[in-house]
Parts: C-alpha cells; sequence; structure tokens
C-alpha cells in the first residue's frame, strides 16, 4: 500500500460536552483530531429532553441534544455510549442520545434498543481497510445493561471476592480478586470471532477499571482485555478511570488500560462537593482536592494529564501506536501540547510511572511531542 493511502485513526477517552457553547470544548484540539482518517470517543453523558433520573445513577448525566453536534465538528466519525450513565435518565434518554449521535453522521457501539444491537459492531471502510468497533461496558448500574427487549449497554459484568490474607485473625487485611462474568466474557468473544472474517483490524473498547486510584489495574481488566486480543482483537481502549493508567503490549498488541477523560464537564453545587459521599470518593486519589479555579472540572490534579491515541494502519494492520500528551486547562478543554511545553514530559513521566507501578515494561519514547510505544 502506498504512502498516500496510509490511514491515521486516533482514539480518546471519556468525553462529556455540556455547555452553552459546544465546539469551544475542541477549541484546542479539534485540528488535530481532524487530522484523522477515523477517529474514536467515548460518550458519558445522555444527549436528550426527556426522561427522569434513574435512582441507581450516582450522578445523571444529561444535556440537550445541540451539544453532540460539537463532537462531529471536532472531528470524531465513532461514538461508544457503553458507559455506566447511558441508563442515568431512562430508556428514552438512552435511545434519544443513539438517534443524535447518529443524525450528525457519527457510528454509535457499544448500546441499542436490544442486546443484539448492542453487542453489533460497527465497521468503517477508508482506502479499502476495514476496521470494526466492539465496545463493552464493566462499570454497570443495576439493569442498565441491554437484554433481548430491552434498551442499554453491551455488559461485561464484574465480580469481587476478597480474600482474607489471615485466616485465623479477624480483621485483618484481605486481598481483593476480580473476575468477568463466564457469560459476557464468552459472548464478547464470540463478537469478535464473527467479526474477524469480514474487517482487517478489529478494535475492543472497554468501560471499566478502578476510578480515581493512581495506577492499580483490578484483575478483571487484564481478563477482559487479554481474552479479546487471544480471540483476535488488535487494539483495546480502557475508560472510565477518570485518569490514566499502564499500558500494556500483549503478543505485539497495545492495551490503553485507561485513557482518562479528554475534558468532562461537570460543574458540581457546593452542597455535592462538601459532602460526605464526594469526600470518601476524593480519598482514592491522594492528589485530589477541591480546585475553584476548575469550576467545571471537579477531579483530582491526575485527571488533567490525559492522552490521544494515535495509530497509522497500512497493509491493512496497524503498523504503529503512539500517542500525543494532551491536558486538561481551568476551561475544561482538553489542549493537545506541544514538544517544548513542560506539561508535555509531565504527562509522559507519569504514563512511564504508571506503567511501572503495576509491572509492565512497555518501552515508551517521546520525541517532537508524540510519544512511541515499542511493539
Amino acid at each position: 500500500m502506498g504512502a498516500e493511502q496510509e490511514i491515521k485513526f486516533y482514539a480518546v477517552g471519556d468525553v462529556c460536552v455540556l455547555r452553552d457553547d459546544p465546539d469551544s470544548y475542541f477549541t484546542l484540539s479539534a485540528s488535530t483530531i481532524q487530522e484523522a482518517d477515523i477517529a474514536f470517543c467515548q460518550l458519558e453523558t445522555n444527549y436528550s429532553e426527556r426522561g427522569a433520573p434513574q435512582f441507581v445513577g450516582r450522578v445523571p448525566l444529561r444535556g440537550h441534544p445541540r451539544n453532540a453536534v460539537a463532537i462531529k465538528n471536532a472531528g470524531f466519525n465513532v461514538v461508544s455510549f457503553a458507559t455506566n450513565h447511558c441508563g442515568d435518565w431512562g430508556h428514552d434518554a438512552l435511545l434519544d442520545t443513539i438517534d443524535v449521535l447518529k443524525e450528525n453522521d457519527l457510528e454509535v457501539v457499544g448500546v441499542g434498543s436490544n442486546i443484539a444491537e448492542a453487542r453489533a459492531p460497527v465497521i468503517v471502510e477508508k482506502e479499502g481497510t476495514k476496521v470494526a468497533f466492539l465496545s463493552y461496558c464493566s462499570i454497570l448500574p443495576y439493569r442498565y445493561w441491554a437484554e433481548e427487549e430491552r434498551p442499554g449497554c453491551a455488559p461485561l459484568r464484574g465480580f469481587t471476592v476478597y480474600e482474607q490474607e489471615e485466616t485465623d485473625q479477624p480483621g485483618t487485611p484481605a486481598t481483593v480478586h476480580s473476575f468477568t462474568n463466564r457469560e459476557d466474557l464468552e459472548a464478547m468473544k464470540a463478537d469478535i470471532k464473527k467479526v474477524r472474517p469480514f474487517a482487517d483490524i478489529v478494535i475492543v473498547s472497554h468501560h471499566g477499571g478502578l476510578h480515581f486510584v493512581p495506577a492499580q489495574i483490578p484483575d478483571y481488566q487484564r481478563e477482559v482485555a487479554h481474552t479479546a486480543i487471544d480471540a483476535g482483537a488488535d487494539l483495546i481502549l480502557g475508560h472510565h478511570a477518570h485518569i490514566l493508567k499502564g499500558i500494556e503490549v500483549y503478543k505485539g498488541k497495545v492495551i490503553f488500560y485507561s485513557l482518562c477523560n479528554f475534558g468532562f464537564d461537570l460543574e458540581l453545587p457546593e452542597k455535592v462537593l462538601q459532602s460526605h459521599r464526594f469526600k470518601v470518593l476524593m480519598e482514592l486519589n491522594p492528589n485530589w482536592e477541591i480546585d475553584t479555579d476548575y469550576p467545571t472540572y471537579p477531579f483530582p490534579a491526575d485527571s488533567r494529564k490525559t492522552i490521544l491515541v494515535k495509530c497509522l494502519i497500512s497493509d491493512k494492520r496497524i503498523q504503529g501506536v503512539s500517542f500525543l500528551p494532551v491536558y486538561i486547562n481551568k476551561k475544561g478543554q482538553p489542549e493537545v501540547l506541544k514538544a517544548e511545553d513542560e506539561r508535555c514530559r509531565e504527562v509522559f513521566d507519569y504514563m512511564n510511572w504508571v506503567c511501572k507501578e503495576v509491572g509492565f515494561d512497555t518501552r515508551l519514547s517521546l520525541e517532537g511531542g508524540e510519544v512511541a510505544i515499542d511493539i
């Protein structure tokens, strides 16, 4: 395949556009995203004027449908909505969100009016190369997952077991084990194997992991990623944790365990910020303090460091994987960093640290504002 037919695929993590001027969200990143032939993001809010907040949703997220056009204008064309927020405002809002995304010429994956639709792949063809997307969610409030006659997302439900470290000493610390629902895991494997003959590249998106806890990756998240690659996936895109997690190279394939937020409009009232529930959440991350300079981005300082994944595709294969360091500013905007910006090195160093903290020997090299991953 000639150089002129090289395909650029870009991907980012959680996106939640909820503002009066939606396009301003991507002011400092749209020109980069628009370089891609295919660009992916994970949507974290409903776009609807219908529905009622569900009791099981921690922070029910919903915005006016006019916000959706900003995602299209920024340059994205594939959106996963397999999220723990997909059911926040009920079935009507979920289905409205799918509709408004499609009306903006965005391909939607991981959700549907039933389980068959939620598990269906999206296949995008560029320059004769077919790239398939599948998306699943492990962060699942009760009944947010789709069933035969119920809207929702494609599930990868997880379970937890606590093993007491000293069995004869009551109250001593426990080791946490987690694993994936066997039926859901087999369904994902079947989906990958089903689409594999019809696609040159298969990308699996997974909404899961430990939110806000630095570096740590639970057992089940590794199980999902390795199982997907063993079944035929070429790239794993993880999100939900709201901070960056490590990058693993498994059998020559790259796993991003968390891409962090790519911005996230969330203006919480002072009552919520001072609540016991929010303070318990803040204890998960040692760098979390309420910073009034970030009124619409009440996340820990770690959450300001994020990335934009860049894959180069030719000869119907992923030939190179890298990422661009990105920083979230005080207006909640993701800014793609230049090589000379000291924050570029800060993101690079942080990613190196989270990789080493969990035992990955991933080799990263920073050059000219881009971080290459040795595969």
